[in-house]
């Protein structure tokens, strides 16, 4: 699981839960894939990111790279910063680990990659 698709992910579907938003990660293993620099994508893609989320989200699988907790001004014309922001969203995968409700302490499993979000019967509103 990328940092990219947690920045999505919620568990607002479990009953009782009125947000579910940011999910906990917990990382077992996790995997650097280098990609090639794509700056166009990560310049569209920050301001659709809840960047304090995406921080934390790196900070707590241990890979934060330098990044401060606020979106630097002009980013669109840094090329150091653009490039540290695509290593975190593209390059760098949760193999295994898990996903934690932060209103319920639900654990999410994440396996080969793949988040399972599925809910059990007694967990639908």
């Amino acid at each position: 699981m990328k940092l990219l698709t947690h920045n999505l992910l919620s568990s607002k579907s479990l009953k009782g839960v009125k947000v579910g938003y940011p999910l906990r990660i917990v990382a077992k293993d996790v995997k650097i894939n280098e990609s090639k620099f794509n700056k166009e994508f990560v310049k569209k893609i920050i301001p659709k990111l809840d960047w304090q989320v995406f921080i934390n989200a790196a900070v707590q699988i241990g890979h934060n790279n330098d990044l401060s907790d606020e979106l630097i001004d002009d980013y669109e014309n840094n090329d150091e910063f653009l490039k540290k922001v695509h290593h975190l969203l593209v390059e760098i995968e949760i193999i295994n680990g898990e996903l934690i409700c932060p209103e319920t302490d639900r654990v999410f499993p994440i396996s080969d990659g793949i988040p399972n979000l599925l809910l059990n019967v007694n967990e639908v509103p």
